[in-house]
């Protein structure tokens, strides 16, 4: 769940008071483009997509003009404009109008969850409107600080002092970034980033911060941030129909995080833990049809309706059922082992039976119960299967799953459904 860009970005900013610069969306009047490029000499043409998407500029996917025509000329070029970063492609819906900020200082700023200091920790640099990654290591400063205290005023001093920024822009700052500890402390963020911040000179010949860009992403698991009102849009990214079921079960109780790794793979592999998630996904590699989540003890509901999404997606072309996770310390296996043994008979007496092996690996409360729910449950559905008690090497019945899948490919596949009575072309 990320917000880029100035037309959201310049709304959370008001929310603590930190300037920003103008900013007009794609519905704005050509008599409003007008006036703010009046206003600021020039403004940029950005395009909006949805989701977090970076390596705009540098792919040529920013337009400057200096007057109403280049403007919206630069509009009709980036309106929908396609985007490849990595391995995603992303296309534009809209575009911004940004005005701009004259300038002699640009600043980065950002606040992260750090993993190496179990706190939040500040990223300052005098380089801005570069990415951090491509500035020297000397030009930066790292800096944890306590939650419980937040982004004190002296924290920015020590940084830009170490740093040593030019006098005049110290105390601008000083005064500002502590704000932003306010916004990202306050509505569950995970990380906000200003990158550039424009050092302006007001009418006084005092500079004054000016966010010129905007990041940030939000803890979905935490509610604080539904307080901001954003539009349920603002976070929809282009996911297939699959991605999209299952995201509209997450709950306060229980994961359902999901990525589809290969469409044309041939284990179904609904996971329990990050680890396992992790080890799952490497070893599979390209076997796996999706990359899964579905810890956090969910309650049967939730647990049968999102086995009942997988299996209307993916059971069909699946060799093998591989449900894994790890020990355990607070989910019932029982009732989310329950949840999937009835969802599995519902999909077997809806669309009839498909040739399939399960494989189990689990540990936790209520384990021998819920083996003993799955049990009854494949020996009814005449499925052929194996159970892994929580003393199994997870690496091994990851490894055994593989192996499982290598001897449906070669033909147990066809024997199977030659004892469930499925039709050749079925089985295929």
């Amino acid at each position: 769940m990320q917000v880029t860009g100035m037309l959201y970005g310049a709304k959370l900013l008001r929310f603590v008071g930190f300037p920003s610069a103008e900013v007009l969306g794609a519905d704005a009047s050509e008599e409003e483009i007008g006036a703010l490029i009046e206003r600021c000499g020039q403004v940029f043409v950005k395009p909006v997509f949805k989701g977090g998407v970076g390596k705009k500029g540098k792919a040529g996917l920013l337009g400057r003009a200096r007057d109403l025509k280049t403007a919206l000329a630069e509009k009709e070029r980036l309106y929908f404009a396609k985007h490849t970063y990595g391995t995603q492609t992303a296309k534009a819906n809209g575009v911004t109008f940004e005005g701009g900020v004259p300038a002699e200082h640009e600043v980065y700023f950002s606040i992260t969850d750090s993993t190496r200091y179990r706190a939040p920790m500040m990223t300052l640099s005098c380089h801005g409107g570069m990415d951090i990654e491509e500035v020297d290591g000397n030009l930066i400063a790292q800096v944890p600080f306590d939650p419980l205290t937040g982004l004190k005023a002296f924290v920015v001093a020590n940084a830009l002092s170490a740093l040593n920024a030019p006098k005049a822009i110290i105390s601008p700052l000083v005064q500002q970034l502590p704000k932003l500890w306010e916004l990202y402390h306050g509505f569950g963020m995970t990380t906000l980033e200003l990158n550039p911040i424009r050092m302006k000179e007001d009418g006084k010949g005092r500079l004054i911060p000016v966010a010129c860009d905007f990041k940030c992403g939000f803890d979905r698991d935490d509610p604080r941030w539904q307080r901001l009102n954003l539009p349920a849009n603002l976070f929809a990214v282009d996911y297939s129909d699959f991605e999209q079921e299952i995201n509209q079960l997450r709950t306060y109780q229980g994961q359902s995080d999901v990525y589809v790794i290969n469409p044309s793979g041939t284990i179904l592999a609904p996971t329990f833990g990050g680890g396992a998630n992790s080890l799952v996904s490497e070893l599979l590699g390209d076997d796996a049809i999706i990359s899964s989540d579905f810890g956090g003890n969910p309650p049967y509901e939730k647990m049968k309706e999102v086995a009942r999404i997988c299996f209307k997606h993916w059971l069909k072309q699946a060799n093998v059922l591989f449900i894994i996770g790890g020990k355990s310390n607070n989910t019932d296996i029982f009732e989310t082992f329950r949840a999937i043994a009835d969802a599995l008979r519902e999909h077997f007496s809806r669309h009839g039976p498909t040739p399939l092996y399960v494989v189990i690996g689990r540990g936790g409360p209520n384990l021998v119960r819920g083996m003993g729910a799955m049990r009854d449950t494949f020996d009814a559905l005449g499925l052929p299967y194996r159970i892994f008690a929580f003393d199994s090497d997870i690496s091994e019945v990851i490894q055994y799953a593989r192996a499982v899948d290598e001897w449906m490919k070669a033909g147990g596949r066809e024997q199977i459904a030659a004892s469930l009575g499925v039709a050749k072309s079925a089985a295929a």
